[in-house]
């Protein structure tokens, strides 16, 4: 037995019991109001919008970037060598076929013009005179007067007499167009570079490989732009065609659209215009080019540019607004309410983007309800309040504005 334990009168237990048991339940009644509370306080499911996948016929596109080149690029250069009289036109500029870029000092070529011009003169005289001696020999000849020889010496000075003025003709001609090639003018409509030579230089012309460069111009309207893609996309694209839906045709002018580095949307239109006949064996590409139009000069020979191609037939397809779209590291899904008013997450195949909404590939049911609004502030599993979208030209208070809704 411990005599150190300390012995507790029993009266007094009784009497820490009675204390305890009110505590207790006050404790309790305590606990129960604060929870009654926060049952209170809980907030009620947030509203959102909700609406049903629209069938839409689309058209799978494939995007490749690329550069405009112009349709015609001209250098231009001298065909007679002699020294730079003038300049005609503003660097830049744009100028039509046949106007006056430069002009070459044109008295030495002037000079030989009229010398060739006279020398054409004297061997139409020396023909007239021939032709007047033949003449007289042939008479002279049927009288028995003068020999056959003398015939035949005379017919061939006759013929000398005319390949001279033949050649005489082309000397005169020859020197016309070194005249005419004085002056340099523009071979097609164009916008023209900067001049490379200041008059007063002397220029090297002629059919070499060292004449002078004096400019370069190149058309603006309408205006190549040239792409590539791979191996596998033209093996598709032909196989389309022999199934009737010829997407990328070399013939048929397949439409296709382009947006500028700087711009949204694929606003510019144009038309497929060729496709290489050979693979290039270093990158495993083939180039292609499309045609479009430039009247306002936008697009600049060099520039680049993302042009979109048809890859597909076109089909009806799934499509919500792309606001409703979340992202859960690399997949992508979207959130469905079920019967019971509960969110449920729902991960889907994207396609392409038409306007404001998104193709989905796979993962929906056609009467699945989505919500298209509000999606950020919707947890999986959550139970909300879907309402429909407002009716078109009726926008409600609750209504997100496009701009909020894609933010969501």
């Amino acid at each position: 037995m411990n005599h150190d334990a300390m012995i507790v009168p029993v009266p007094l237990l009784r009497g820490a019991r009675r204390c305890v048991l009110p505590l207790a339940l006050a404790m309790l009644v305590a606990g129960c109001g604060q929870r009654q509370q926060q049952q209170a306080a809980a907030p009620p499911p947030p509203a959102v919008t909700v609406a049903k996948p629209v069938q839409k016929t689309v058209t799978d596109y494939d995007e490749y970037v690329g550069r405009f080149t112009a349709v015609n690029s001209v250098q231009v250069r001298a065909r007679v060598s002699g020294y730079l009289d003038g300049v005609h036109f503003r660097d830049g500029q744009l100028v039509k076929q046949g106007d006056l870029l430069f002009t070459i000092d044109k008295r030495p070529f002037q000079n030989t013009l009229d010398q060739a011009r006279a020398n054409l003169a004297q061997a139409k005289s020396n023909l007239v005179y021939a032709k007047a001696d033949l003449n007289r020999a042939e008479q002279l000849v049927r009288d028995k007067t003068v020999t056959e020889q003398v015939f035949q010496q005379r017919a061939q000075a006759y013929r000398n007499a005319e390949a001279a003025v033949s050649a005489m003709e082309a000397a005169v001609r020859q020197a016309e167009l070194d005249v005419e090639f004085t002056e340099l003018r523009a071979p097609i409509d164009g916008r023209i570079g900067d001049r490379k030579v200041s008059p007063g230089n002397l220029v090297t012309g002629g059919t070499s490989g060292n004449t002078t460069l004096l400019a370069t111009i190149v058309s603006t309207d309408p205006i190549f732009f040239e792409f590539t893609f791979d191996e596998a996309s033209l093996l598709r694209y032909q196989r389309m065609a022999k199934q009737g839906h010829d997407v990328a045709s070399r013939t048929n002018g397949v439409p296709v659209t382009l947006k500028l580095i700087d711009e949204k949307n694929f606003d510019h239109h144009g038309r497929m215009d060729f496709i290489d006949n050979v693979i290039s064996t270093s990158t495993g590409t083939i180039r292609a080019r499309a045609l479009f139009g430039n009247a306002d000069g936008l697009f600049t020979p060099g520039m680049f540019g993302r042009v979109r191609v048809p890859a597909s037939a076109p089909y009806l397809a799934q499509v919500v607004p792309d606001a409703a779209i979340g992202s859960e590291q690399v997949r992508k899904y979207v959130l469905a309410v079920d019967a019971k008013g509960i969110a449920r997450q729902k991960y889907v195949t994207l396609g392409q983007l038409v306007g404001n909404l998104r193709v989905i590939k796979s993962g929906l049911a056609p009467g699945d309800e989505v919500i298209v609004n509000g999606i950020a502030r919707v947890r999986p599993g959550q139970k909300v309040k879907a309402q429909a979208p407002p009716a078109p030209g009726k926008p409600t208070a609750e209504a997100t504005p496009p701009s909020r809704a894609k933010a969501d």
